[in-house]
């Protein structure tokens, strides 16, 4: 009897192992009536979602989704029907066991033509170039990666919204060679024990840089790239991909009264080096058409334009940028002017250094453009304030660091907070601006 309850002890330790959590629960795309939910387990598994709204617990209803091997085990559970401005509570079962604890989403406001409805305050936090050391894959030397408590340094912060700027995982000489390669290090990079807490705050959204996508400083010549574009679907939950018959991971959500624009500079991008093409393309002529035309759609008042590289600083010859790009960049910014666009500003990623540029423009508002890195991987300084007259003075951060981005106030003055943190939490700098700055004059 003993040893049949030993074995049966056994069995169900065995059991309950098997159909564990690997990853997640993730909040991704979240609008007025739905969300999506991405959550990665260990073995093939029955995923069971309760969701309830926090102010009334008896109206629990349930959605299920199968995880399979073939998929990683990873799901994307679309929960639908959902009352707009409410905070929901949800438990995941595996196989009908608990896995978690209990989290929680709000949906988003309809502020929209509703004279007496505010759009809500929120706080978005951004960062980039997360590193994993792996020592049997890397490279001799020491470690590029540290410092994986910024995860939970964040986390604790209860970000209503998280942007990964790019960089997102550092694909490998021995990984970007095959589509098997890039879906170990995809896999590899989300099972981090240290990222979860962070995993399971807020929403989020993310977009790819070299890294993500294949090799440093990658194009579109990348053979492997469909494989990348597979497996970053397949590990986040962004609302949109692309277009139909124009693929890449740029697209589109709203996030209170923003509009995120999240860009693709990769697939598109013909080589910074070349030096000889004449209107060479970082994003390519569909995409630019794409942004110019979903920019003019947008009724949002403030209008955030997300992408791996920098956008108006000018870059040096070794390093990548729109700079490099300038037939591009400039058709965009004149296009910009003429328009009399309101309200646009841009984050970026990739420097492995942290800075707020900020660009004049006769007759307009000045742009500006946050660019926030690293997370993990290693971090160098970047030129002295003398030598960058566009940057504002006391941004550029070294070291390892996080950003945040905070839109509150009534809706006709809202201000925007631009901050950085190091990885402890301490505040490097801050910088305010009235939402208003950002109009064109009539």
């Amino acid at each position: 009897m003993r040893r049949l309850l030993i074995a049966m002890a056994l069995a169900w330790a065995a059991h309950a192992a098997a159909q564990s959590l690997a990853a997640g629960p993730m909040v991704g795309a979240t609008d007025m009536h739905g969300t999506t939910i991405w959550l990665q387990g260990t073995a093939p598994a029955r995923a069971e979602l309760e969701y309830w709204p926090v102010q009334e617990p008896t109206k629990t209803r349930r959605v299920s989704a199968q995880l399979q091997a073939a998929d990683d085990h990873v799901a994307h559970v679309r929960i639908e029907g959902l009352e707009q401005a409410t905070r929901y509570a949800y438990r995941l079962r595996l196989n009908g066991q608990p896995a978690g604890d209990v989290q929680h989403f709000r949906t988003q406001t309809r502020w929209q033509w509703r004279g007496q409805v505010e759009p809500p305050a929120f706080t978005a936090l951004l960062g980039s170039c997360h590193y994993l050391n792996e020592p049997a894959r890397d490279r001799d030397g020491n470690p590029f990666g540290a410092g994986y408590g910024i995860f939970s340094t964040m986390a604790a912060r209860q970000p209503d919204l998280t942007l990964w700027l790019g960089d997102n995982s550092y694909l490998r000489e021995n990984e970007w060679s095959s589509a098997e390669g890039i879906r170990y290090r995809f896999q590899a990079d989300r099972a981090q024990a240290e990222l979860q807490p962070l995993l399971r705050v807020g929403q989020h959204a993310a977009i790819w840089d070299d890294h993500d996508y294949g090799p440093d400083d990658s194009n579109s010549s990348y053979e492997f790239k469909q494989a990348a574009l597979d497996m970053f679907k397949r590990y986040w939950a962004n609302a949109s991909w692309g277009l139909p018959g124009v693929p890449g991971i740029f697209g589109s959500f709203s996030f209170s009264d923003v509009d995120f624009f999240l860009l693709d500079n990769r697939w598109y991008r013909d080589a910074d080096k070349d030096a000889h093409t004449k209107n060479k393309r970082m994003l390519g002529d569909a995409q630019v058409r794409w942004l110019k035309n979903a920019l003019l759609q947008s009724t949002a008042p403030l209008k955030v334009v997300v992408g791996g590289s920098q956008f108006l600083a000018n870059v040096s010859p070794r390093s990548e940028g729109w700079s490099r790009f300038p037939e591009e960049r400039q058709d965009f910014m004149d296009w910009l002017a003429g328009n009399r666009l309101d309200g646009v500003l841009f984050f970026s990623g990739d420097k492995h250094h942290t800075e707020l540029t900020k660009v004049e423009r006769a007759g307009t508002y000045p742009l500006y453009d946050l660019t926030c890195s690293p997370l993990t991987a290693g971090a160098f300084p970047g030129a002295p304030d003398t030598a960058r007259p566009d940057r504002i003075p006391g941004t550029m951060v070294p070291i390892r660091n996080f950003c945040s981005f905070t839109v509150d106030g009534p809706k006709t003055r809202r201000v925007i907070t631009m901050k950085s943190f190091d990885a402890q939490g301490k505040e490097l700098w801050s910088h305010q601006l009235e939402a208003q700055a950002l109009r064109t004059p009539r």
